[in-house]
């Protein structure tokens, strides 16, 4: 595992970035399958989306 992820993990959470948006990010940065319909939300999908292309560009977009 490469010090780029848990550098991610901890600015995202600096910055009060929505748990989900943090989850699915670190979700799809990891490869991992995505979750059951019924619990993705918006801000996880995002996140998602953006870890798998390992970047925050919608990061801002999701603040607690």
């Amino acid at each position: 595992m490469t010090n780029t992820y848990y550098e991610t993990i901890s600015k995202l959470e600096q910055q009060n970035t929505a748990r989900n948006y943090i989850l699915g990010w670190a979700s799809g940065y990891l490869g991992n399958p995505k979750i059951e319909e019924q619990r993705i939300s918006e801000s996880w999908e995002a996140g998602y989306e953006d870890g798998q292309e390992q970047n925050t560009d919608n990061a801002d977009k999701w603040k607690d």
